[in-house]
């Protein structure tokens, strides 16, 4: 037998769909425009807006499944980026600026966040 060449796109596209549904945002909740200046109370913490509350199991698995594991990948590549263009960065002076961006950003992506957490931090 033999497997059409169709095959890789197909699944491209439907995990391109998958992860796109997983990530919409929810519903917008009380709290999350603003704080309301007549009824909160000093001090109130607010949680901010996007930032889902509580992550839905389709999210938690195409999170562990896919994202994370490209996370890694990303980490890896914008580690092994950021010491190839060391001297280059060193001689700009912005050496931190492309540690951030290459290798603690995506590291703190994959590694930090909570499981199915996509719009913020829980």
């Amino acid at each position: 037998m033999t497997r059409s060449r169709r095959t890789a796109p197909t699944y491209l596209v439907i995990l391109a769909l998958a992860f796109g549904a997983a990530t919409l945002p929810g519903p917008v909740w009380p709290g999350e425009l603003g704080p309301d200046p007549f009824t909160a109370a000093p001090g109130t913490i607010q949680v901010a807006a996007g930032a889902e509350r509580e992550p839905r199991a389709v999210g938690m698995i195409i999170d562990g499944l896919v994202v994370r594991p490209l996370g890694l990948v990303a980490t890896v590549l914008g580690t092994v980026a950021f010491v190839v263009t060391l001297p280059f960065s060193a001689l700009g002076g912005n050496v931190e600026e492309a540690g951030e961006n290459l290798v603690v950003r995506p590291a703190a992506y994959t590694f930090t966040r909570c499981l199915g957490c996509f719009g913020g931090t829980n």
